[in-house]
């Protein structure tokens, strides 16, 4: 497998999450210091906690993404290590941030690190997040959000791309989004997910037994391969 890494992007994206973290804990600081010292600016302490509250969240953010090894992208190439030069990975190189083309076809990889047990609600059409530490939800890591929002927006932006890469004589191939939980202490148990939804260790059986029903032709997978490779990688 062939991947492709946009590292400076990685490194900007870093220094912006060292900041944004050291400047939310030093407005913290400053606002538990105005309510102690000078209980009498008791607006601006609370307009300290709030602004320094979010951009620690900021700093969380950014620091899970960028900062902390292994990051998303790098779980993501260990789930997939040992698929063969057929495939290629991209990180951060096109408008999707995790985008594999392969013959299993063309796959918008979204990451999330939460750790419980993840569900799937039919009839509520959401995504669950069961267990895990209240403290780390709150403090220390992002909360599961909507997947069934982002989902169509994924598909919609890779098939864009797509539509401005390939001649219209080609035509477009499926995309088809899956959603990778990365943390160790994992479960997931949603098999009636409309989109897959898998745990990092299984992402490389899955891929695998998707292409045993060849949803895409190998001229396919390499004439996207060669004009994403002359519009981004030169």
């Amino acid at each position: 497998m062939e991947i492709e890494t946009n590292e400076s992007l990685i490194r900007r994206n870093a220094r912006i999450g060292q900041f944004t973290s050291l400047a939310g804990l030093l407005v913290l600081g400053l606002g538990m210091y105005i309510s102690f010292a000078r209980p009498d600016l008791f607006g601006y302490s609370v307009a300290s906690l709030v602004v320094g509250f979010a951009l620690s969240q900021i700093g969380i953010y950014f620091g899970n993404r960028w900062s902390r090894s292994p990051r998303p992208d790098e779980l993501i190439d260990q789930g997939l290590k040992g698929l063969d030069g057929r495939y290629t990975l991209y990180h951060f190189i096109t408008p999707v941030a995790h985008l594999l083309v392969g013959p299993a076809g063309v796959f918008s990889i979204m990451p999330r690190h939460q750790r419980g047990t993840i569900t799937y609600d039919e009839a509520k059409k959401r995504w669950r997040q069961k267990g895990g530490n209240w403290y780390l939800k709150i403090f220390a890591q992002e909360g599961l959000g909507r997947p069934d929002l982002e989902i169509g927006g994924e598909i919609g932006t890779a098939e864009r791309y797509l539509k401005k890469l390939l001649p219209d004589s080609i035509g477009i191939p499926p995309v088809d989004v899956i959603l990778l939980f990365t943390h160790e202490e994992t479960e997931v148990d949603a098999d009636n997910a409309p989109t897959p939804t898998l745990h990092v260790k299984k992402i490389k059986e899955f891929i695998r037994k998707t292409a045993k029903n060849k949803p895409i032709s190998m001229d396919q997978v390499k004439l996207i391969q060669e004009r994403i490779e002359e519009k981004e990688l030169q």
